[in-house]
């Protein structure tokens, strides 16, 4: 499968005074876009967190190609493009219909409640292999 869509419609304040989707809100729709691709693949974030293993973000960026605005109906599509060790690489198109509004990249390190970095888990690196 690889790819992961997920839809959603731009709210009001989710601009600027020009109807704008603001910048930093591409990070919140990358951050649901990530909750929804392990939700999907049956390893909800809440199940993760029952086993010790919190997922961190440790580098992000977002290259923006043209704007959103106010009730676009738009798409975020989310892969993971790099499994390592203790850590895991997502890539994100977001697109109104066949519009490339952005790309963006994140990179989560797992890391135990008392925040050092842990292996990936085999159950874990298996769900994230074969949805990469």
């Amino acid at each position: 499968m690889g790819v992961h869509s997920y839809d959603i419609r731009v709210r009001y304040q989710e601009t600027d005074k020009f109807g704008i989707v603001y910048y930093a809100n591409y990070y919140v729709w990358f951050e649901i876009a990530r909750t929804e691709f392990f939700r999907s693949a049956g390893l909800p974030y809440t199940e993760l967190e029952k086993k010790g293993i919190y997922i961190v973000v440790v580098s992000s960026s977002c290259q923006y190609k043209q704007p959103a605005y106010y009730d676009d109906q738009i798409t975020v599509r989310s892969r993971i493009s790099a499994v390592m060790n203790t850590s895991f690489t997502f890539e994100y198109e977001v697109a109104r219909g066949n519009n490339l509004l952005a790309t963006g990249k994140t990179v989560q390190v797992l890391v135990s409640k008392d925040r050092k970095p842990v292996k990936i888990p085999e159950d874990i690196r298996k769900v994230i292999e074969r949805r990469a």
